[in-house]
C-alpha cells in the first residue's frame, strides 16, 4: 500500500480512479523525465558558453593589456565555474528520475476534485490568520510574514487562496511574494505558483522564480500531503529551469522547541531543488499549528515561529 501512495504522492502516473492525475498513453516506453533532464543540461551548457563568449569579447575590448588578460581569465573560471553547475544540476534530476520514474510530470487537475477551505492539519490556512517567523543571519536580522489573505485566484479553474509573504532584512523589505494554494477532497494542499518580487533600495529588482501552473509548461505539486508517510518524494512545483523544489518526508516524531512553543510528534521534511545544488533546507510542522521552523543545512541558519496572529 505504501508503494502505491507514494506513486499517487509524487503525482507521476495516473492513479487508478483517473480523476486527479493523468499520464501518456506511451508512458511505459517514453522516458520523459530523462529525455526533459538531457534537454535542461543542454540548455544550460549552452547558456554557460554564450555568457562565457560574451565575458570573452567584453574582455578583448578592454584597451590594457593587463587588464585584458586578468578579465579573459575570470570569464574562463566564470565559464568552468557555469558547466560544472550545470552538471551538478544534472546528475540532481537524474537522481530524481531515478526515484519517480520515467514518466511525464503531468497532473490533470479537476476543479471538482478541490473544496474551498485548507485545513490540513500540517498545513492549514485560515483566511486572516498571520505566522511569523524571525532568523538571525549572515547578513542580518530575517523577519518573515506569512498572511493568509481573504483573496483568492482562480487558477486551472481551481479557487485558490493567496498568501501574502513578505521578507524584511535588518528592517527593510527584501521580499514580497503572492503564493496560491489550494487543498483536494483527499487533503492534499497544492501550491499552483507564485508571484515573487526581489526588492532591493525599495524598487523591484527581479521577478526569477516567478511562475503560474498552466502558463509557460509550469505544473502544480504538493506543499503539503494529505498524511505523510516516511520516504515520500513528491514535486511541489514543476517548471523546468524556473522552478523544480522538492520535498521529501524525513520523520514524523521530531521534538520541536520555537518562540511559539514545545511540540511533540511533528513532522519533518527535506526540500532541495536540482536548480541550486548543495541548497537543503529541513522544515518542521506540527499538527493544528503549521510550519514552525526551517533550518538552513549550509548555513545552520534557523527561521524560528515566533508569533501568530488573526483577524486581520
Amino acid at each position: 500500500m505504501k508503494g502505491l501512495k507514494q506513486t499517487i504522492a509524487v503525482a507521476a502516473v495516473a492513479c487508478a480512479t483517473g480523476t486527479i492525475f493523468g499520464a501518456r498513453s506511451d508512458a511505459v516506453t517514453f522516458d520523459s523525465c530523462g529525455l526533459t533532464a538531457k534537454a535542461a543540461l543542454q540548455a544550460c551548457q549552452l547558456r554557460a558558453q554564450a555568457d562565457s563568449k560574451l565575458a570573452a569579447g567584453k574582455c578583448n575590448n578592454l584597451p590594457d593589456a593587463a587588464a585584458r588578460k586578468t578579465c579573459t581569465k575570470k570569464a574562463m573560471a566564470d565559464g568552468k565555474a557555469a558547466a560544472q553547475t550545470c552538471k551538478d544540476q544534472d546528475g540532481l534530476r537524474q537522481a530524481v528520475c531515478t526515484r519517480l520514474g520515467p514518466a511525464p510530470y503531468s497532473p490533470v487537475i479537476t476543479p471538482a476534485n478541490f473544496v474551498g477551505t485548507i485545513d490540513n492539519p500540517f498545513f492549514p490556512l485560515t483566511p486572516g490568520t498571520t505566522f511569523i517567523y524571525e532568523s538571525q543571519t549572515k547578513d542580518g536580522f530575517e523577519h518573515v510574514e506569512f498572511a493568509v489573505t481573504h483573496v483568492t485566484r482562480v487558477i486551472l479553474g481551481v479557487t485558490c487562496v493567496e498568501v501574502h509573504d513578505t521578507r524584511k532584512l535588518d528592517s527593510v523589505l527584501t521580499e514580497d511574494t503572492r503564493d496560491w494554494f489550494a487543498q483536494d477532497k483527499a487533503g492534499n494542499v497544492w501550491y499552483f505558483g507564485e508571484n515573487t518580487t526581489l526588492v532591493e533600495g525599495g524598487l523591484p529588482v527581479n521577478l526569477g522564480g516567478t511562475w503560474t501552473a498552466g502558463v509557460n509548461g509550469a505544473e502544480p505539486g504538493f506543499i503539503m500531503e494529505a498524511h505523510p508517510a516516511i520516504g515520500d518524494l513528491y514535486r511541489q512545483e514543476f517548471l523546468l529551469g524556473g522552478a523544480e523544489d522538492l520535498a521529501e518526508v524525513k520523520s514524523l516524531s521530531e521534538h520541536v522547541t520555537v518562540p511559539y512553543g514545545s511540540f511533540d510528534h511533528c513532522l519533518e521534511t527535506e526540500e532541495s531543488s536540482p536548480l541550486k545544488p548543495g541548497d537543503i533546507e529541513h522544515k518542521f510542522y506540527a499538527s493544528g499549528v503549521g510550519n514552525l521552523l526551517t533550518v538552513d543545512l549550509a548555513t545552520n541558519e534557523r527561521s524560528e515561529l515566533v508569533q501568530i496572529t488573526t483577524g486581520n
